[in-house]
Formats: structure tokens, C-alpha cells, sequence
């Protein structure tokens, strides 16, 4: 069971190790990134994970990023909505862009990086729940992966989802298994599934990298939080 209580370093070392039994039983140890959801958690909590052996972490809004995250040495995952006049920002913060949804985004992504003389590494957002707003529908997806590659700029590394939330476990899979369909045909090696509720479910449909947030920090604080 998760610590739901303790230090940042106490969340993480927990969790870590249970992602790790996982692995093992699995028979794929120590071949999952755990990428830290740092939505609206001040400076000092990500200075705090960064201290317990996080290596990545993940933001959902580019002002968020430039106020906390910008000089911080961290591998920086874009996992928000691309709005294509923050693509060129976009590029500069992060180092890779989980959350490409449309050929439109590509571009913009790919235009921005060509003015700074760098490949960008990005996953297609597929979209797996009848609620979420984001993402590829999955019988469009072979389409976006084909203008994707074709871009000079960008590099397809994989596939990100988010699973439908307060579902039963078997339609978690369900989702799930369409994603990593997907993936199977990006030619990537990076399948991002499971945040803090559903990582177990996304282990055992094969991804290679967890989101997680309140897993590591807790409890997420209201906006007015941050430093």
C-alpha cells in the first residue's frame, strides 16, 4: 500500500518500490520512467522530488513552467494541451512533447524547432475515453502518424493516453489495449499510460512510462499555491 503520508522522498521511495515489485512480476524490471505530475505544486515541493531521485517531471501549462521549472535540472515533459501560438515556448522549455493531438500542433511544433536548430521528440496523444477532450480518435491515428514523420523537426517516439476515469478495471484495460495498438504501429519505443489511479492496469498492458502526481506529492494544492 502507498504511503498516503510523509515526506515527498517517503511518497516517492514507496511508490517507486511498488512499481518495481510490479516489474518484477511482470518480468520487466527496471523498465518503466516515472514522470512527476507537477500541476500546481510550488517550486519547493519540485525542488523536494528532484532531491529523492526524481529525474522527470511533467507540467501542463507553459506559465506554470516558466515560473518553477525553467533552470531546474530535470528532464521537462510537456503533458498539457498544445495551443499552437505557445509552440515556439513550448519548444524552448521542454524536452519532450507528450500531448500532439493534430497535425496542426505537429507543425507548429516542428516550425518552432526549426528556428532553433533542434529535433523535438513528441508522443501522440491518442484519445481512449468517451470524456476526455484531447487527443486522436484512434481510427485517425495512422493519418497524424503519417504527417507527424513527415515533418523535418520532430521525432515520433511513441504514444501518450489517459484512461477513463471511475470505470471498471476491465474497461481500463479495454482502453488501454486500444492505445498500445497504437503504439505498436508508431515505430516508437515510448507507450505513456497510468497516472496515480491506474498504473497497475498500465503496467500490465505494457507501458514504459507512469505520470504521476498525487502518487508522489500528494494531495494537489489549489492554483493559488504556487511559488
Amino acid at each position: 500500500m502507498m504511503l498516503e503520508r510523509g515526506s515527498i522522498a517517503d511518497r516517492y521511495a514507496a511508490v517507486r518500490a511498488e512499481i518495481d515489485a510490479v516489474l518484477r512480476s511482470l518480468g520487466r524490471p527496471g523498465t518503466v520512467r516515472v514522470v512527476a505530475v507537477t500541476k500546481f505544486q510550488p517550486r519547493t515541493c519540485v525542488q523536494e522530488a528532484l532531491a529523492a531521485g526524481v529525474e522527470s517531471v511533467g507540467e501542463n501549462y507553459v506559465k506554470e513552467a516558466e515560473g518553477k521549472l525553467a533552470d531546474l535540472p530535470v528532464r521537462k515533459h510537456f503533458i498539457g494541451h498544445v495551443q499552437t501560438n505557445k509552440a515556439r515556448r513550448i519548444c524552448e522549455l521542454f524536452d519532450i512533447v507528450e500531448s500532439v493531438d493534430r497535425i496542426e500542433a505537429a507543425r507548429a511544433l516542428d516550425r518552432a524547432a526549426a528556428t532553433q536548430g533542434r529535433t523535438l521528440p513528441v508522443l501522440l496523444q491518442v484519445n481512449i475515453s468517451p470524456t476526455e477532450r484531447f487527443g486522436v480518435r484512434p481510427e485517425a491515428f495512422d493519418d497524424l502518424l503519417a504527417g507527424a514523420r513527415a515533418l523535418e523537426h520532430l521525432r515520433v517516439e511513441g504514444v501518450m493516453a489517459i484512461a477513463p476515469a471511475g470505470v471498471p478495471q476491465v474497461q481500463t484495460m479495454r482502453a488501454f489495449e486500444t492505445a498500445r495498438a497504437c503504439f505498436e504501429r508508431s515505430g516508437g519505443k515510448v507507450l505513456s499510460l497510468g497516472m496515480s489511479g491506474d498504473w497497475r492496469e498500465a503496467l500490465a498492458a505494457g507501458s514504459t512510462e507512469l505520470r504521476l502526481g498525487t502518487a508522489i506529492f500528494g494531495p494537489r494544492p489549489a492554483k493559488e499555491a504556487i511559488r
